[in-house]
């Protein structure tokens, strides 16, 4: 061979640790760089993601000195034409394990076989790819904690330093065709809801590596402070764990060790594997419910569901702790996970509105949305999915406020008319009844309780109904 060959970046925006680069540069021959920006991820996604992306490029490119190709269309198309252009016979790629990127490779695979083009696959974006882990009997598990007790088993390979490569480039077309690229695939029932993304926090690998650095002082405590969305708790790792510019092989061999903040960061990134392996498993489950007696269940869909819908998006609910989040979200591009559960669990079980209406927005507007942690995250707490006793679960959002922000901190930050209340009043429906409603702040739209008890009665019709099919 006398060209290069080429390593088709994914979900893996990075150079330390990534096993399918490595493989590209053990070569020996000069490697280039592409990213692909394929109209059917982008066009479903909004555009806080597609922003943050593009800032994850952009560092990408000034650590491979400006080598970085970009190139829009499908990946097939794009992969032969810049294979002729600078004769490249071999192409490296890390695996995928969700249902379009799957198909998408086996297809692109197939097209650059036919024309004397080897696309070879290397490694997973997760610790354990999906698919690896089933019981005994070769099937899949379909709760959390089996999946664990197997995942704990398994070797993980130690990371791996970045290779010495030598890059190559090629004509590009600029980082901003990807924003221009997001967002077509918007939803009517958003209405006017914003699409700007909002001031974004730094992207890149070594900006990943600075959060590390950051939480190595924190993990011990991680299982104290994870739960209170007013507290500096988390690793804030989500997104680099997206856009692989940190691996979660890496932060096993980071943070691995003794103590419940070690032991339960590592639940929490398995908890990612696993919802991967439900995902390889039942590639359906993206937009279908797990939980097939959950189909008979009655949720609302006309046009005041679509204005109920806007106002919980817009924070406005008039229950502090899950409008918090939802401004968070707009705010920010991101929300704490805690508060992410009360606010699904408010949707669906408070507000009777479809799981997926909120997976959507959701995916709309965070910086780490994961389709896979995102769409099981919100059928867990739909009562659709993994959980072994779903629907029951229904989280009151007053005393989640009273139980995981005392002080009101989290409310006062991301809702300003109820920075001068203080805690327990601001913890309550309208920030406080009566005469001691503040000005500014929305009044409660629904009465929680009243909606509790019509979900579990909606609950029961559905599980009656789906046996009485059965029957």
């Amino acid at each position: 061979m006398s060209g290069p060959v080429i390593f088709w970046f994914r979900r893996d925006l990075r150079l330390t640790d990534n096993p399918a680069l490595t493989a590209a540069v053990a070569t020996g021959r000069p490697v280039l760089p592409l990213f692909i920006v394929d109209d059917s991820i982008l066009a479903p996604a909004g555009p806080t993601r597609a922003a943050y992306l593009q800032a994850t490029l952009a560092s990408l490119a000034e650590t491979l000195q400006g080598k970085l190709v970009v190139r829009s269309g499908r990946p097939r198309d794009v992969l032969a034409d810049i294979a002729k252009e600078v004769g490249a016979r071999s192409v490296f790629a890390t695996g995928d394990c969700a249902n379009y990127g799957a198909r998408r490779d086996r297809e692109t695979a197939s097209d650059l076989e036919q024309q004397g083009i080897v696309l070879n696959f290397v490694g997973s974006p997760y610790a354990v790819a999906p698919g690896t882990i089933t019981s005994k009997t070769g099937e899949p598990f379909k709760v959390f904690s089996a999946f664990r007790r197997v995942w704990d088993t398994l070797e993980v390979a130690a990371p791996l330093p970045a290779p010495p490569g030598e890059w190559v480039g090629a004509p590009s077309e600029p980082l901003e065709t990807i924003s221009a690229g997001a967002g077509r695939a918007r939803p009517l029932y958003f209405g006017d809801l914003p699409d700007a993304p909002p001031p974004l926090p730094p992207a890149g690998e070594a900006a990943a590596w600075e959060l590390v650095q950051s939480f190595r002082s924190r993990v011990d405590d991680y299982n104290d402070t994870r739960n209170d969305p007013g507290r500096d708790g988390t690793s804030a790792l989500s997104p680099h764990l997206r856009f692989g510019t940190v691996h979660p092989r890496q932060l096993i061999a980071e943070f691995a060790g003794p103590g419940d903040g070690r032991r339960v960061f590592i639940s929490e990134v398995t908890w990612r594997e696993f919802y991967a392996d439900v995902l390889f498993h039942h590639p359906r489950s993206v937009w279908e419910n797990l939980q097939s007696q959950m189909n008979y269940l009655d949720v609302d869909r006309d046009a005041a569901a679509v204005a109920k819908f806007q106002q919980w998006a817009r924070g406005e609910t008039g229950y502090p702790l899950v409008d918090a989040g939802m401004r968070q979200l707009l705010e920010t591009g991101w929300m704490h996970n805690r508060v992410r559960m009360v606010a699904a669990s408010f949707l669906v079980k408070h507000l009777h509105l479809d799981w997926r209406w909120g997976a959507r927005w959701f995916m709309w507007r965070l910086i780490d949305g994961d389709i896979a942690s995102n769409q099981h995250g919100w059928q867990w707490t739909a009562g659709t999915g993994t959980d072994a006793a779903p629907y029951h679960r229904i989280f009151n959002p007053t005393t989640q406020a009273e139980r995981f922000d005392p002080t009101g901190s989290y409310i006062h930050r991301y809702i300003p008319a109820l920075r001068g209340v203080d805690a327990p009043q601001c913890l309550q429906p309208g920030g406080g009844e009566g005469l001691l409603a503040p000005p500014g702040y929305v009044t409660p739209m629904i009465d929680a309780k009243t909606e509790r008890d019509e979900a579990l009665r909606r609950f029961a019709v559905a599980r009656e109904t789906a046996r009485a099919h059965r029957g």
